[in-house]
């Protein structure tokens, strides 16, 4: 095992001993009690079984398994909607096994394509804890011997693992629904953005190319944060091993849901695999998803979310110690934004079972951890097949079948990870440099502040990106407005380097998993809104971003700088419209970025 990935292990298993092993023994004296299906009263037993059709009488006498679904479906949303068939083959599959399922309740799945630069992005980062609370409230009628979890974007993965977690002692199958096929180029869709931008071309123009790469059922084929958490759950070993990549609405698709009903029905407490989810997600596990996060150029997203999806587990964990598992992590992928290759050629080209066997044989990933294949992340190295009908494990891709998008440990792309931590006299921030190319890593120029997206729009179009400089964008953090993705900026600082100036990005809120080329530290904590060190800068101050060196600073005089008087702007405007007043509470009750800016963790 490489020495800093134990180092980090066990500091994290020392840090979080306390409330990990309370965690557990409320896991163990949930799982010794047992769904409570044989205790509830024959009322409430009724209405259990009321509407179950021919599966009434197996789930009243409370013979065989029964799963509960959780379905973020909706019919708008791309990568959602082909959960529409999952529930019906979820069912069919847990029948031919003499078992049962229903659907438990179904979670709200927003997508951050769509609110993008709009109003309703202020609601994108808690949407991840209502998920959790509504997914919560489903399981609450305790009538289920496992869970399978129907959900692949943003924060509905993460949100779905928190409340996995807090019902952690029945088991949990995380089932997805696959990448769209490939479209337009990602890379060509960004050339489009950044001329639009520029003014080169209009709208026509513009919607054409973005309905020819987003054009049909299924995950955006880029690596932004959906597929960061699909990464995850199999580094994690909550999917069956390659279950990730696999299209929408095809046989391998389907007989791999299918699979997932049996094996949740195979690992209840009724048999002899029992494995419920809490002895899935200990530290070990949190630690391969942050070498897989590193090793692919993943998401920011998830240095957010897998903080607080680790503190529903009892276990803490701490920027440091991503800085220091990416430190040791090669990165083996060019996925875009990192690189022109989308989600179906990374998956052709050996995909998520050759990177962990590569890895695992590196000494980077702990093998000896639980799954819901069963026990050892080396089972996460086979590829899913059919077979006369029937799915099939057999041994993946020994070898990458492209060099140019996905590489051995031997040979990566560059040497650590993707995902860096920043620190100096503004805070602590993150930052992902898999996209950035080397002389952009240190930026040192002049400060614009800004206080919305809007405004950082209106002056690009100004003409007053002219020169260097360092773009602030405060009071963006989770108690001032919800922490929205800035990542509509991005065009008009792609347009300011490409005309060669110097620029860099630096916020209290968070960029999308598709931001690329500019340097952004963001999620910089603590935010503006909470006294943070960013509410003291001034237009024209300079700050330096040095990405090699890990420092986010002011270069002022530190007690000159300390003796300033914050800004302090007026936020009521962040208080209503398109549902932002019911989130008043949640504003004032979040918790920083370092902590996963969350509610109820």
């Amino acid at each position: 095992m490489d020495s800093t990935i134990s180092t980090v292990t066990k500091r994290i298993r020392d840090r979080s001993k306390q409330a990990r092993a309370a965690y557990l023994e409320r896991c163990r004296r949930a799982a010794d009690a047992g769904p409570a299906r044989a205790h509830l009263t024959c009322g409430n037993l009724a209405h259990v079984t009321a509407a179950s059709g021919p599966d009434k009488k197996a789930i009243a006498e409370g013979s065989s398994g029964n799963i509960g679904i959780i379905t973020a479906y909706n019919d708008m949303l791309s990568a959602h909607q082909p959960f529409a068939r999952f529930p019906d083959l979820i069912k069919q599959a847990a029948r031919a096994e003499g078992g049962t399922a229903q659907v438990a309740g179904g979670v709200p799945a927003m997508c951050d394509g769509v609110t993008q630069g709009q109003p309703g992005m202020e609601l994108s980062l808690f949407s991840r804890d209502v998920i959790a609370l509504a997914a919560g409230v489903a399981l609450s009628h305790n009538c289920f011997d496992a869970a399978i979890y129907l959900g692949v974007c943003d924060k509905i993965v993460p949100g779905l693992v928190m409340a996995a977690a807090t019902f952690g002692h029945i088991p949990a199958i995380f089932a997805p629904a696959g990448p769209m096929t490939s479209g337009l180029p990602n890379d060509e869709k960004a050339k489009v953005r950044q001329r639009y931008a520029a003014g080169e071309i209009g709208r026509d123009e513009l919607l054409k190319a973005e309905m020819a790469s987003y054009h049909g059922p299924g995950t955006c084929t880029f690596y932004g944060t959906a597929n960061s958490n699909q990464m995850l759950m199999e580094f994690m070993g909550l999917h069956l091993p390659g279950a990730s990549f696999v299209n929408p609405d095809t046989p391998l698709r389907d007989a791999l849901t299918a699979a997932a009903a049996r094996r949740a029905l195979a690992i209840t407490g009724r048999g002899n695999a029992f494995t419920p989810v809490c002895d899935v997600l200990d530290e070990r596990a949190f630690v391969n998803g942050l070498v897989g996060l590193n090793a692919t150029g993943g998401s920011t997203n998830l240095v957010l979310h897998l903080v607080a999806m680790a503190r529903a587990a009892g276990i803490h964990l701490d920027w440091q110690d991503m800085a220091e598992i990416s430190s040791v992590t090669p990165l083996m992928a060019r996925v875009y934004p990192n690189g022109l290759a989308d989600v179906n050629h990374f998956n052709a080209a050996g995909g998520l079972g050759y990177m962990i066997g590569e890895l695992l044989e590196a000494g980077l990933l702990h093998e000896d951890v639980r799954t819901v294949a069963g026990d050892g992340l080396s089972l996460y190295t086979r590829e899913p097949k059919l077979r006369d009908g029937e799915i099939v494990w057999d041994e993946g891709a020994s070898a990458s079948g492209n060099a140019a998008i996905l590489r051995p440990v031997s040979e990566p792309f560059q040497p650590n990870g993707g995902l860096r931590q920043l620190s100096g006299n503004l805070g602590r921030a993150v930052i992902k440099t898999s996209a950035v190319k080397p002389e952009n890593h240190v930026v040192e120029a002049p400060v614009r502040i800004f206080h919305d997206q809007d405004e950082v729009k209106a002056a690009f179009k100004a003409g007053e990106f002219d020169r260097d400089m360092v773009v602030v964008v405060r009071f963006q953090g989770p108690k001032a407005n919800g922490m929205p993705e800035l990542h509509s900026l991005t065009p008009a600082l792609g347009v300011t380097l490409d005309r060669g100036h110097k620029v860099a990005l630096v916020t209290d809120g968070r960029m999308s998993g598709a931001s690329g080329k500019v340097p952004a530290a963001i999620h910089v904590s603590p935010e503006a809104a909470d006294g943070g060190p960013l509410a003291r800068l001034k237009d024209g101050d300079v700050v330096r971003l040095d990405a090699q060196a890990g420092t986010l600073e002011v270069l002022v005089d530190a007690a000159q700088f300390a003796a300033r008087e914050p800004a302090r702007p007026d936020l009521s405007a962040n208080a209503h419209g398109i549902g932002r007043e019911l989130f008043a509470a949640f504003r004032e009750a979040v918790g920083p970025a370092e902590s996963g800016a969350a509610v109820v963790v």
